[in-house]
């Protein structure tokens, strides 16, 4: 039972000397936070999103058909949930390809409302991205195409309407896509056994069970859920048969930023980011990811041992007020592993796991560009889908600094490409964010800068995204639009296309 709950039933008293201080708000504030730790019966085994299927085509590329459709789905007793999912009445299935393959995706919508696919952490050209500019209209079908061109690492994908993101992902639109490369040895790499997808989400019902799309009434981060899932399963548990496993750990969180550690205080390995493996493996007790994030952690066990993946109050930077409306001081049990009796050996991992991003070697490196983060603005201005914001040259490398100036908590997203994190309040970044990276947490009023090599075809009508990941923030206007050029040339004066092609069915 969570605590608000609890405080309504009186069977837990807030201190005299807070009522007393904060009057009738003192019990609104002493039920705004939440801790499951030690609570969670883990009950339900882990659901493992199936692999989609692929074929390939005559001309050699891999083609993926995909299917969004209305379902349901039962987080919990009582009548199913109304619920949104591609391939499926809830989520969607991992893709997986490889470096150098061409793949193709088949993208029907069968939902009642215009929506698009994203594929973020992608390096593709702008009019595949699925971004905003790509609607798919119900009934049609969206026939992206492009080559992979990046390192292994741990993508997903999501809707990406204007102005409806937040909803769409809520319902259940999202997936991983699992990116591999021809040579890679030495880490747990069976997918469902030793190599564990681990999407975390927080969600709200009703009690009709229905998924409650109230925002939180404090806070101005939308939808803050008491019931966290993985992989769609409530309390869930894993069954681990190998010494080590990995976990793909997504953030797939509308606005909860999470802090993950195990119960039991044991470290972990930390081994990749969003946009692929570390130089080196990296030991720590925790890692926190904010909305859209990825990281691959991997996790030694005895046999016979359990332990809950854990997560705790996120190093935010916020004022307490906030801090406490957004999930900043909550504490919540996500998933317990379960090691059998007999373990199945697992090799010792590499000592080096990939070359380090090397964009710039200067980390006072000036900036190029500057964004500031405030309220639903970036540079106090909000989302237009009709301007363009700036051009980049391709081939070209730039430093930008981003900085949230407001009490809010807010993240940075860029399409296209992986940057690297140079400096963090103007300090190194930490050992866990010296990967490759497409979305980073901006504590507020602490500059973050990032530097970015711009690889993708010229497009200069088409625009590439940048926002925040918290989707309601992307959705009330805290996003901006760039493209990509042809050096020395400058953004197309026509209008900004909406999408490609899309054919009945």
């Amino acid at each position: 039972m969570k605590r608000r709950t609890l405080l309504k039933a009186g069977l837990i008293a807030v201190p005299a000397t807070a009522a007393a201080t904060l009057g009738g708000a003192g019990w609104w504030w002493a039920g705004a936070d939440l801790d499951t730790a030690g609570k969670i019966r883990f009950v339900n085994r882990l659901t493992i999103p199936p692999l989609a299927p692929s074929q390939r085509d005559p001309e050699g590329r891999r083609v993926f058909d995909l299917r969004a459709s209305p379902g349901e789905h039962r987080f919990r007793a009582g009548r199913p949930t109304p619920t949104w999912g591609i391939n499926g009445p809830y989520l969607a299935p991992t893709l997986r390809a490889a470096r150098g393959e061409t793949v193709v995706i088949r993208f029907r919508n069968d939902l009642p409302e215009t929506t698009t696919l994203h594929w973020h952490g992608m390096h593709l050209p702008a009019r595949m991205d699925g971004g905003p500019h790509q609607p798919v209209e119900p009934g049609t079908t969206w026939s992206p195409t492009w080559t992979v061109n990046q390192p292994a690492a741990t993508l997903w994908y999501h809707p990406h309407p204007h102005g409806r993101t937040a909803v769409h992902v809520y319902r259940g639109l999202s997936g991983l896509f699992i990116l591999d490369e021809p040579g890679a040895r030495g880490l747990p790499s069976q997918y469902g056994v030793d190599d564990i997808p681990v999407i975390v989400r927080d969600l709200n019902l009703t009690e009709h069970n229905e998924l409650d799309e109230r925002d939180r009434e404090q806070g101005g981060v939308g939808i803050v859920g008491d019931l966290v899932t993985v992989n769609g399963t409530p309390a869930p548990y894993l069954p681990v048969t190998t010494q080590r496993v990995r976990l793909r750990l997504l953030n797939g969180s509308n606005s909860r930023i999470y802090r993950f550690g195990f119960g039991s205080g044991r470290t972990f390995t930390v081994v990749g980011t969003d946009g692929g493996l570390l130089a080196a493996p990296y030991e720590t007790g925790r890692v926190q990811l904010s909305p859209g994030e990825r990281a691959e952690i991997v996790v030694a066990l005895r046999p016979g041992e359990r332990d809950a993946l854990r997560s705790f109050p996120p190093e935010t930077g916020l004022n307490p007020w906030d801090r406490r409306w957004t999930g900043g001081d909550d504490t919540l049990d996500v998933l317990e592993l379960r090691a059998a009796r007999r373990l199945a050996p697992s090799p010792p991992l590499p000592a080096r796991l990939a070359e380090a991003p090397r964009l710039v070697t200067d980390p006072a490196t000036p900036p190029v560009r500057r964004f500031e983060l405030s309220g639903y603005t970036i540079n106090g201005r909000a989302m237009d889908m009709k301007r363009i914001d700036f051009a980049v040259a391709q081939g070209s490398t730039e430093v930008w600094e981003v900085t949230a100036i407001d009490d809010a908590p807010h993240n940075f997203h860029v399409h296209d490409v992986q940057f690297q994190l140079v400096s963090v309040g103007g300090a190194p970044p930490p050992p866990e964010l010296r990967g490759w990276k497409d979305t980073v947490h901006t504590p507020p009023n602490v500059p973050v800068r990032i530097a970015l090599r711009f690889r993708g075809e010229p497009d200069p009508a088409t625009p590439y995204m940048f926002h925040c990941h918290i989707l309601n923030h992307e959705d009330q206007g805290l996003m901006g639009q760039y493209v990509v050029t042809a050096p020395g040339r400058s953004a197309g004066r026509s209008p900004v296309r909406s999408a490609p092609t899309h054919h009945q069915h």
